[in-house]
């Protein structure tokens, strides 16, 4: 692999390496479709646009946007002009775009029309900087003061590319809150072509000719890369889909479309297994699919590969590392496990004060790696606590065996000391998710009526299973007949669904929450 440019204006690169293919499909919504030509004109316009709103190079826009063909030209037409975009998630509230508003400081905001009464409300409450509010397939007249992105575009010059280099700020991404308050990663131009020159072309395989299509949306960084970086950096073509990605409105894509790369989440790959309207293989044309998010357990990812005959490389990642890190590769698939580390990427597992671990041992898994971020946006005690010189404290517990084989054993924070034994909630969910009866899973632990720590498990049961004491007592035997019996869980509560991030991350300190305000 070449060395990454030490000067590097991330959307000028995809466009020069695009330019030969300008009359094919780069991308597909809901209703639109843009050329490799219509998307490098629209970026440029994007760039002028921004720069005659008086936009100046490393000030920040807002991107609070659904999967449509204007993400991408929003995102990079910022990248064009060298300004920084700051991608949100689309599912939180007002109050939370209020606090994005005041601590990013964004001098203007592009908005999907759908997303605008939120927006709104977030402004009255924080109006911070913004001065220029940009709608995009706007739903109902514009405020007086809104630019329609359409018109706005057709009005802007050709702009040329700022010339950035490879460290600058690219642009930002806010984590999506599994353990709390959602902090502000700085990513550089550089971050963006090494995900996609590590992991995409090598591990991943994606080709000129692929399909790709992602229901990690593009304001995550597994949806950025999935959705953008990956595909545009070898001309394949990408599906979007602005609405949430249910398992029937999945399958009307892929069969729709037929993409050859898909990209899903864990509890997504369950719900799709689970629905009566699954697609048989013959409607279908996966070659390659990935999971990311959280631990692929090791009965969904058996069960979608024999149904639809391709394999689902599990893998890591994380906004702080841009993309996956450790992951299966085709042909050394192990399901239950998350991999080996990917070329370019140093990985080790320490105990509490620092020391490697044994071997087989759990550890906190730390990361060395090119596309690590710069920092978290004003929050210099989280950033010193993270990011430790060359390496990154994940947050994570792994465990490698003795083949080099990592497998996830839960977040530092959701481990439980039982006896004096710790036990990894994931290893327990991902026995409970082989019973027949069982669709999701999480564990926690509480302490009993003597003040001592045990597990209790949170089960949502698939149709026509009873949510009663003897499915309980049955899921208690299942457990106990996989793992020690100190880690069955004591308790079992039947629920509806679990709380999760909006990238599909159960969220066990909601669940611990619960626990404490019921004492």
């Amino acid at each position: 692999m070449n060395p990454c440019p030490a000067e590097l204006n991330f959307a000028s690169h995809l466009a020069a390496l695009n330019a030969p293919r300008a009359a094919k499909l780069a991308y597909i919504d809901d209703t639109r479709q843009l050329t490799y030509g219509e998307l490098a004109e629209r970026v440029a316009r994007m760039a002028g646009a921004l720069r005659q709103l008086g936009l100046r190079r490393e000030e920040r826009v807002l991107l609070l946007m659904q999967d449509t063909v204007d993400w991408p030209v929003a995102f990079l037409g910022a990248l064009h002009a060298g300004v920084v975009p700051v991608a949100v998630n689309t599912l939180l509230t007002a109050q939370d775009y209020a606090y994005i508003l005041s601590h990013s400081r964004v001098r203007a905001a592009v908005v999907s029309g759908a997303l605008l009464p939120v927006l709104q409300t977030a402004l009255a409450q924080s109006p911070g900087d913004v001065e220029h509010l940009i709608v995009s397939q706007a739903l109902a007249p514009l405020p007086a003061d809104a630019h329609g992105l359409d018109a706005l575009l057709a009005a802007a010059p050709l702009a040329p590319a700022v010339r950035t280099l490879s460290d600058e700020i690219a642009f930002w991404l806010y984590s999506s809150g599994s353990t709390g308050k959602p902090k502000g990663v700085v990513h550089t131009h550089g971050n963006l072509w090494h995900t996609a020159e590590l992991y995409a072309k090598p591990v991943l395989g994606i080709r000129e000719d692929d399909v790709a299509f992602s229901a990690a949306k593009l304001f995550f960084a597994y949806g950025l890369g999935n959705g953008l970086t990956f595909p545009l950096s070898v001309g394949a073509t990408v599906v979007l889909m602005a609405e949430r990605p249910t398992p029937q409105a999945v399958f009307q894509r892929l069969t729709r479309h037929r993409p050859t790369v898909f990209y899903g989440v864990p509890t997504l790959y369950a719900s799709m297994l689970a629905a009566p309207d699954l697609p048989p293989r013959a409607q279908v044309a996966m070659r390659v699919c990935t999971s990311a998010g959280e631990a692929l357990p090791r009965d969904i990812g058996e069960r979608f590969s024999r149904h639809f005959g391709c394999e689902i490389l599990d893998g890591i990642g994380s906004t702080e590392m841009l993309h996956i890190f450790i992951s299966n590769r085709a042909g050394q698939l192990r399901y239950g496990t998350t991999g080996k580390p990917v070329p370019g990427y140093e990985v080790q597992l320490r105990d509490d004060n620092g020391a490697p671990v044994a071997a087989g041992a759990i550890g906190d898994l730390y990361i060395k790696g090119p596309s690590a971020a710069l920092m978290y946006w004003n929050n210099r005690d989280k950033t010193r606590q993270c990011f430790l010189g060359e390496w990154l404290k994940s947050g994570d517990k792994y465990v490698c065996d003795e083949d080099g084989y990592y497998t996830y054993a839960g977040r530092s924070d959701d481990m439980i000391k039982v006896s004096g034994q710790y036990v990894s909630p994931v290893e327990v969910e991902n026995i409970l998710v082989q019973h027949e009866a069982v669709l999701e899973a999480a564990v926690i632990g509480v302490p009993d009526h003597d003040g001592l720590v045990k597990t209790k498990a949170y089960v949502v049961l698939r149709p026509g299973f009873a949510p009663d004491a003897h499915t309980g007592a049955e899921l208690q035997r299942f457990v106990k007949q996989h793992l020690a019996p100190f880690k069955y869980p004591r308790q079992i509560d039947f629920t509806d669904e679990l709380p999760k991030t909006a990238t599909g991350k159960i969220q066990r300190f909601r669940l611990r929450q619960l626990e404490q305000a019921a004492l």
